[in-house]
C-alpha cells in the first residue's frame, strides 16, 4: 500500500487498530491480553503499556496490582489496608501509583512501543485524569491499542472508544477464552504488518 493511500480508506474499512476486549468478571480478560501481548513479543514487537491483576494473602483477595510491561515497574491499584483516596468496595484507589506506575506505562508505550495494552479502563482506574489522559493519547497515537473494558463502567472516554471507526469490540466468553488470543493476535498481526511502516 503507498503511504498516501491510507488517509484515502473509508471509515468503515478502516483497519482495526483498537481493540477492545469486553466480559463478565473472572472469565478471563487478562489472560487473553497477555497471551496476545506474548504472542506479539515473540513476532518480535514491542510491547507496552499496563496489566492490573489480583494481589491475594492466604487465598483472600487484598487488593489489585499494577504492572507496567517494558519496564516491570510494579505498584498498587487499590488495597484494602490503602488508607486514603477514592473508595470502590472494600479497597481505596491508591491515584499516586496509577499515576506514576500505571499512567505513565501507558504514555511511555505511547512513546516508544509498537503496541500499547491497557488493563483495565474500569471504575478505578477512571479516578486518576493522568489514567485517562494517557488512556486518550494511546487511542490517538495511531499506535495498536489492545485494552479491556470493564463490563459495566460508564465514562465519556469509553464512549469514545467505543465509537470510533478504528475500534472493534471482542467478547471475552467462558466458552472462547481458552482460544481467544489467537484471533485477537491474528487481528493485531493484520494491523501491524500492513500499517505499522505507515503510520
Amino acid at each position: 500500500m503507498e503511504i498516501l493511500d491510507f488517509w484515502f480508506i473509508g471509515e468503515d474499512e478502516l483497519p482495526k487498530r483498537v481493540l477492545l476486549l469486553i466480559g463478565n468478571p473472572g472469565v478471563g480478560k487478562t489472560t487473553v491480553l497477555m497471551k496476545t501481548v506474548n504472542a506479539l513479543k515473540e513476532s518480535g514487537y514491542k510491547v507496552g503499556g499496563m496489566i492490573s491483576r489480583e494481589a491475594r494473602e492466604n487465598g483472600t483477595r487484598v487488593g489489585f496490582e499494577i504492572l507496567d510491561l517494558s519496564s516491570s515497574k510494579r505498584g498498587w491499584l487499590a488495597h484494602v489496608n490503602q488508607k486514603s483516596g477514592p473508595q470502590v468496595g472494600k479497597y481505596r484507589v491508591n491515584i499516586e501509583d496509577l499515576n506514576t506506575v500505571g499512567a505513565q506505562a501507558i504514555l511511555d508505550a505511547a512513546e516508544n512501543c509498537d503496541v500499547i495494552a491497557i488493563d483495565e479502563v474500569g471504575p478505578m482506574e477512571l479516578f486518576s485524569e493522568k489514567f485517562k489522559e494517557a488512556t486518550r493519547k494511546a487511542l490517538e497515537s495511531r499506535k495498536l491499542v489492545i485494552a479491556i473494558i470493564h463490563w459495566r463502567a460508564q465514562d465519556v472516554l469509553i464512549s469514545e472508544a467505543r465509537k470510533r471507526g478504528d475500534a472493534e469490540i471482542i467478547t471475552v466468553t467462558t466458552e472462547n477464552s481458552e482460544r481467544l488470543h489467537e484471533q485477537v493476535a491474528e487481528k493485531a498481526l493484520r494491523f501491524l504488518t500492513r500499517f505499522s511502516k505507515v503510520l
